[in-house]
Parts: C-alpha cells; structure tokens; sequence
C-alpha cells in the first residue's frame, strides 16, 4: 500500500515543484496518509484546498481505502 501511495506522490510532486513546493510522504496508518508539505507550499494559503481537492483526491482514485490525508508540521 505504501509503495503504491508513493509512486502517487512522485505523480504529483512536479506539479508542486513548477510552484515552489514540494511533499513528502511520512506514512499510511488507519487508513490516512500523513504528508509534509514544503517550501511554497507550507505558506501557501490554499494548502488546504491543495492537500484535500487535489492530493487526497488523486490518492482516493486509485485507492479507495484512503480516508483521509494530513499534513504533519515536523
């Protein structure tokens, strides 16, 4: 499950990058999946809109078990 939320991730990532951002997946447990968001992307005031209409929705496409996402402030 995990190598497969990854390789999701590094779909998206570049998308991200063309905006100065980045992400980086942090674990899959009950069936949420923790992310970092970086650079532009942690002052960004759509990261919520980011995170939950575009990532967590590119993630539930292919994987159905998915409940939710959240972004970890490490």
């Amino acid at each position: 499950m995990e190598e497969k939320i990854k390789n999701i991730i590094e779909e998206i990532r570049p998308y991200l990058n063309m905006d100065g951002g980045d992400i980086e997946f942090i674990k899959y447990e009950d069936k949420f999946v923790y992310v970092k968001l970086k650079g532009h992307c942690v002052e960004c005031m759509g990261q919520d809109f980011t995170l939950k209409n575009y990532i967590l929705a590119m993630l539930q496409s292919e994987i159905k078990e998915i409940e939710g996402i959240i972004n970890v402030e490490l």
